[in-house]
């Protein structure tokens, strides 16, 4: 399990483009064939990819969490973003295809991943925080998702944003979760930005085309910096950091958080006119 330590507004004004990166950035996480896994000290949040082929890969819990299994005392959302596959959990078997939304409750011992197809395999992004309270494990179909139309052709940011582990939708303890699409000519993701102390965000790019890069605004509001993210390419946005982004083409991005509480529109505003 890859370990990474945040820093904070004083550090981060300090640190050139190479510190950035490997701060807040988690390259390379999906390999076919593989389940990689990293421990971010910011609201112990874990961050993981499963990319099974022939075989199934099990979620196994790791020495850094002193647990007896993955999810003794944490909770966990699973998106696919490839093809369509499949998560088993404690012999029952969840059918997820490109968009679907899992999660997983406290407790749940035995987890795992499936392809249906070894040459079109499924892409499945986790994020998990710790858990105080058990909730039951429950699926969402993306067609059964009320999508939120925002934004407009003139602001470059005509976007839907999809709810699925929310305080209206699956019920969880920490964990909020769901994915915005661009649709194509927008650019613009979550402009004005916004921070919340009261919890840390995770945006996780994908449907990137391979040519093309988002440029990931972060940073106190009156000293941004920027992060050049690709496809399937993981951000980590402290409660003080904007978190925002334009790219050179439409793409789309799921958007994960935990800390205080579960409100999503629990935030602080910030004016385009006052960003430096």
């Amino acid at each position: 399990m890859r370990l990474y330590q945040m820093a904070d507004q004083v550090r981060y004004g300090l640190m050139n483009t190479d510190e950035l990166r490997e701060t807040f950035l988690l390259e390379d996480m999906f390999e076919p064939g593989q389940l990689e896994c990293a421990y971010v000290d910011l609201d112990r949040t874990v961050i993981g990819a499963a990319v099974p082929l022939r075989e199934p890969l099990i979620l196994e819990t790791e020495s850094e969490l002193r647990a007896e299994y993955f999810l003794e005392r944490r909770e966990l959302g699973v998106l696919n973003v490839g093809g369509a596959g499949s998560v088993t959990v404690d012999g029952k078997v969840f059918d997820l295809d490109k968009l679907d939304c899992l999660y997983v409750g406290r407790g749940s011992k035995q987890v795992s991943f499936a392809s249906t197809d070894a040459s079109a395999p499924a892409y499945f992004y986790l994020l998990s925080y710790p858990a105080h309270a058990e909730y039951p494990t429950s699926m969402v179909k993306f067609a059964d998702l009320q999508g939120l139309a925002l934004g407009s052709v003139e602001t470059c940011n005509k976007r839907t944003i999809y709810k699925a582990i929310y305080g209206g939708g699956i019920k969880s303890c920490q964990l909020v979760m769901g994915f915005t699409l661009l649709e194509s000519g927008s650019n613009w993701n979550t402009m004005p930005p916004h921070t919340h102390m009261r919890r840390s965000e995770v945006y996780f790019y994908f449907d990137v085309d391979p040519a093309h890069r988002v440029l990931h605004l972060m940073g106190p509001p009156d000293a941004t910096g920027h992060l050049i993210v690709a496809d399937k390419e993981v951000v980590v946005s402290p409660g003080w950091s904007i978190h925002a982004g334009v790219g050179t083409k439409n793409y789309a991005f799921c958007w994960g958080m935990g800390g205080e509480n579960q409100a999503y529109d629990d935030m602080d505003g910030v004016t385009i006119a006052t960003l430096r």
